[in-house]
């Protein structure tokens, strides 16, 4: 086993969310983040994979459309077909729908304005890479900043999604207009995950470390440590109801 992980992270023109992810990764002992371009054909030597938020190619066209199409998404595609993780975070999101890799797509939100605030998010899917140290159901509190953040699905693709648990999280108060409050999806396998909110954001403090969950599970997975003992995250007493 290696000393660290290597936790490839994607950097598209545009990305503007890498470095927040870097220090994120980099607060976990057993993980070694590592830059991606997006022109590179190659993940050789990685092990998991973070897409991060940003405004790739500065949304033209449509969010996420041109990276989608870059050269480093084929790599991206085959790692992911060996079932190693990858994570999609705002803009990585949306990019990895229209890759094909995630279900669904992200739309304008409902009220057509950019939001950014922090928002009340419970994790339904525990048994990914990605939310282990999560028990299901558990509150936590998480930044949001985009404009295109409304998940949609036509009715058949929906009623899969709750059937088979790749739902991986949702808002508590939903502020985009997501169909049935989706914050965030996954692959039918779990290994695959992408969410709106910012856990990257959300890493240091007492208040404030509710991200940093993410990024255990994440090395808890890579070392075969899948039967852990989940955190039970709800709101502190300085929530209010």
């Amino acid at each position: 086993m290696p000393e660290c992980f290597r936790v490839g992270i994607i950097r598209f023109p545009g990305t503007n969310c890498d470095l927040d992810t870097w220090e994120a990764v980099a607060l976990v002992p057993e993980l070694a983040p590592t830059w991606i371009s997006h022109r590179d054909r190659s993940l050789d030597g990685i092990d998991a994979v973070i897409l991060p938020g940003g405004f790739s190619y500065g949304d033209y066209l449509r969010t996420g459309i041109i990276a989608a199409r870059s050269p480093v998404m084929d790599a991206i595609g085959q790692f992911a077909e060996k079932g190693k993780p990858v994570l999609g975070i705002c803009n990585g999101f949306q990019i990895l729908a229209e890759a094909g890799l995630l279900p669904g797509t992200l739309l304008p939100n409902s009220g057509r304005t950019f939001l950014c605030r922090e928002e009340r998010i419970s994790v339904e899917q525990t048994r990914t890479p990605f939310t282990l140290f999560f028990s299901p159901g558990a509150r936590i509190r998480l930044p949001i900043a985009h404009q295109e953040g409304r998940f949609h699905a036509d009715p058949d693709t929906l009623v899969e999604l709750e059937a088979r648990g790749q739902v991986l999280c949702r808002y508590n108060a939903n502020p985009n207009g997501s169909l049935r409050d989706i914050a965030g999806v996954t692959s039918p396998e779990g290994t695959i995950a992408g969410l709106m909110p910012h856990p990257e954001r959300r890493m240091r403090g007492a208040s404030t470390s509710d991200g940093l969950p993410f990024f255990q599970s994440l090395a808890a997975w890579l070392t075969g440590e899948r039967d852990i003992s989940p955190l039970s995250l709800a709101f502190s007493s300085r929530d209010d109801a």
